[in-house]
């Protein structure tokens, strides 16, 4: 099964149609031989994105699905991983790397990850692949 990084830029257009990625979005999300990995970090990136008093109960209901589906990896918020990102962040004074990217980053590092489910140019500054 092929992994990769899913960014909160692939979630927020898979649940907005007028998304000018909605539908490449689509495509990956259809795909029966891929596993998606993700942080909380991300999650909570979504929900912020999505917090308007019309959307919460959507993005809540997606939020869920993507807890239980078993082809999504969820690496649960840590210290450790903040910490590693914050440092990145740090020590990064040239790019304009969100801290949510820079633990995106570390997390896709460690999982041994190259491709990201994201149209994020900063992930292809950081070395990695955006499918989007």
């Amino acid at each position: 099964m092929r992994r990769v990084f899913a960014d909160a830029f692939f979630y927020l257009a898979l649940v907005n149609p007028r998304d000018r990625a909605y539908g490449k979005a689509r495509e990956w999300a259809a795909k029966t031989d891929l596993a998606c990995v993700t942080t909380e970090f991300v999650l909570l990136e979504v929900a912020d994105a999505l917090s308007a008093p019309t959307a919460r109960r959507q993005s809540a209901a997606f939020l869920r699905t993507l807890r239980q589906d078993p082809c999504t990896r969820i690496i649960s918020l840590s210290s450790g991983l903040l910490q590693e990102g914050l440092r990145l962040y740090e020590e990064r004074t040239d790019k304009s790397w969100t801290l949510t990217d820079c633990t995106s980053f570390v997390a896709m590092r460690q999982e041994g990850l190259t491709e990201a489910l994201t149209a994020d140019q900063h992930f292809a500054q950081a070395g990695y692949l955006p499918l989007l």
